[in-house]
């Protein structure tokens, strides 16, 4: 059920007195937001800044965001930019579609949102619903692409902002980002990317809605099956695969996703932080075996060499399940060596 918007009476003056004088440019469209993904934060800021009204804002409930990686505060954020807040469960359910059509809205943009709006709650916008997807559409639709790029090794990411429709993914391309895949990059770092050119796209478009165009591009066709979800479930390391697969594994689930996951002797450990060593086939051992401890001057360089099912990995930072944090000196000094990393 949707709660009544949060008030935002404390928001800063500054704020108040944009939203007071926001030009009339944009006096003719009436905007609703909806998300909860930290990848939306700094449009929605960016929107207010420029003085676009924002009639008001949906976001998932404190119960429902929990359960959701990269859940952005959204409640500090709307008190902050002085913005109407309505908190769902299921922004399709009857009750959030009726608030949404009470409000006669023109756009929607859905950025940051998992849920799929189906037609009835696309309908509540006059003109349509703008969404992001990040990835450079019609490669990769579905869940979590940032992550399943990484898993895959892939070089080069992007975004893509277009208008919803039925089907995932599928809508009208309006704009699209790329940006490259580096073998430094985690999912943090490329949501960052996303974010920024989730701002820069959808400033860029602003000017085209309000001269009452609706640019956009049909989608080409591409015998790709769409990426399925990802749960943390999925975050537990096969230590029989190669050193490099594993690499981009762990950096593609580490925060502010659920991380991946590995018990030693009983005791279960997200891993957080790894880097790749080079070929190293002189270091013997099976898969998922701590080959010892490295140490270094550097606090960052020190931790465990364990052995996969070709090459080895550098463990870096772990966390276990009671929030025990090993990394740097305190990782490189415990007594693993010749010990394995096991499914359960």
């Amino acid at each position: 059920m949707a709660r009544p918007p949060i008030p935002a009476d404390r928001a800063p003056r500054r704020i108040r007195r944009a939203a007071r004088g926001a030009s009339t440019r944009y006096a003719g469209l009436r905007i609703g937001w909806i998300g909860f993904h930290g990848e939306g934060v700094p449009t929605l800021e960016a929107l207010v800044t420029h003085g676009v009204p924002i009639e008001a804002v949906f976001t998932l409930s404190p119960a429902h965001a929990a359960k959701r990686s990269a859940a952005a505060d959204y409640v500090s954020l709307c008190r902050r930019l002085s913005l109407p807040l309505y908190e769902v469960a299921d922004i399709n359910a009857p009750d959030a579609v009726a608030r949404l059509r009470s409000l006669s809205l023109d756009i929607i943009f859905a950025v940051g949102w998992s849920q799929i709006l189906r037609p009835e709650t696309l309908r509540t916008a006059r003109i349509g619903v703008i969404g992001a997807h990040a990835s450079l559409l019609p490669r990769n639709r579905g869940s979590a692409p940032v992550n399943w790029a990484l898993i895959g090794g892939e070089s080069q990411g992007g975004n893509t902002l277009m208008w919803l429709a039925e089907g995932v993914d599928a809508g009208e391309i309006i704009d699209q980002t790329a940006f490259p895949i580096t073998r430094y990059d985690s999912c943090a770092t490329l949501y960052d990317r996303v974010a920024a050119s989730n701002r820069e796209m959808i400033l860029r478009v602003l000017p085209q809605l309000l001269a009452g165009q609706r640019p956009g591009r049909p989608q080409p066709h591409v015998d790709e099956p769409v990426l399925p979800r990802r749960r943390p479930a999925d975050g537990k390391i096969d230590w029989t695969k190669g050193s490099e697969t594993l690499y981009n594994f762990v950096r593609a689930l580490t925060q502010p996703y659920p991380g991946a996951f590995s018990w030693l002797e009983g005791r279960r450990w997200r891993i957080w932080q790894v880097a790749l060593l080079p070929d190293a086939r002189g270091l013997a051992g099976q898969p998922g075996e701590v080959l010892g401890p490295v140490v270094s001057p550097v606090e960052g360089a020190c931790g465990q060499l364990v052995a996969c099912g070709t090459g080895t990995m550098l463990l870096l930072e772990l966390e276990a399940e009671d929030g025990q944090v090993l990394k740097g000196r305190d990782l490189a000094q415990r007594e693993w060596t010749g010990k394995v990393w096991t499914d359960a």
